[in-house]
């Protein structure tokens, strides 16, 4: 098989911070149960497939595993492998990137920090807080009564959670049997509250938390954060119908990560989420 692979951490302000991925160079003549074998034998929470070295109908195509299953979107897989491609493949300076994802074509830009344009929202049921609430072993009280809690999808649908403060985002503890009962199968859960971690530089933090997916606690989720950018502006969480905000996300599982979000409603809701990508190895899959 001889495949070359990489390892970069996404989201990550400095190397062995934010979430790990893997990116393999090859795999297009693979089934798909060797392909969810080498996911499955990386485990991280998603490892990526790069099937195509040269652009396909305007991108490179690319699949995106998780240790268990396929996944049509997924936000640091997205970022960690246009760097990849960018700087291993392409091995020159390129302005931008489109990957052909199972959900669609997702551009990526690149610069500092790389962004990439998500698919727009969809919004869908809003949850009882109080039942919520019992579902991460929390107090009512220590949910944000003035925004709701609500489906949110650019991709992967969300439970997008806003609490008060810091200190009720450190006290979850996800009931997985009731959260099903509650929210349905499938749905990752997203929670944030707007304070940072001992001053840390973000304007916001969050937990992102997908059993469903084999990930009890990712340390950053590119996808989860695009459904928290459209919702902070659909529900106008910082009084605006545009923000430009820093998430600190991973720091219950010493993985400390930084996403950037810029966002505006207009006629629609355009989400872009960004991060910075650290190269911590290059391997050989035999």
């Amino acid at each position: 098989m001889n495949l070359p692979f990489y390892i970069v951490d996404v989201f990550a302000e400095e190397k062995y911070a934010g979430n790990q991925l893997a990116v393999v160079r090859g795999g297009a003549n693979l089934s798909d149960e060797t392909l969810q074998k080498i996911a499955l034998e990386m485990n991280y929470s998603e490892t990526t497939f790069v099937l195509s070295e040269e652009e396909i109908e305007g991108g490179y195509d690319v699949r995106i595993f998780t240790p268990g299953d396929e996944v049509p979107f997924a936000g640091h897989p997205t970022l960690g492998t246009a760097y990849v491609i960018q700087h291993e493949i392409l091995a020159s300076p390129v302005e931008r990137i489109t990957l052909n994802l199972r959900a669609g074509k997702i551009p990526v830009i690149f610069g500092e920090v790389l962004w990439m344009r998500q698919l727009p929202p969809t919004f869908g049921a809003t949850l009882d807080s109080a039942l919520v609430a019992r579902t991460l072993n929390l107090e009512t009280a220590d949910l944000d009564d003035r925004f709701p809690v609500q489906e949110v999808s650019t991709g992967l649908p969300t439970l997008v959670v806003p609490l008060r403060d810091l200190d009720a985002l450190l006290r979850c503890k996800v009931d997985w049997e009731r959260y099903t009962e509650v929210a349905g199968p499938g749905k990752n859960l997203y929670v944030f509250c707007p304070e940072s971690h001992d001053d840390g530089p973000g304007d916001l933090s969050a937990r992102m938390f997908a059993n469903d997916l084999g990930v009890p606690e990712d340390p950053a989720t590119g996808s989860a954060a695009g459904c928290l950018a459209a919702y902070l502006v659909e529900h106008r969480y910082l009084g605006t119908d545009s923000i430009d905000v820093q998430v600190e996300q991973g720091h219950e599982i010493g993985r400390p990560s930084l996403l950037y979000l810029r966002t505006e409603k207009d006629d629609e809701t355009t989400v872009h989420v960004g991060g910075k990508v650290q190269m911590v190895a290059r391997c050989e899959l035999v």
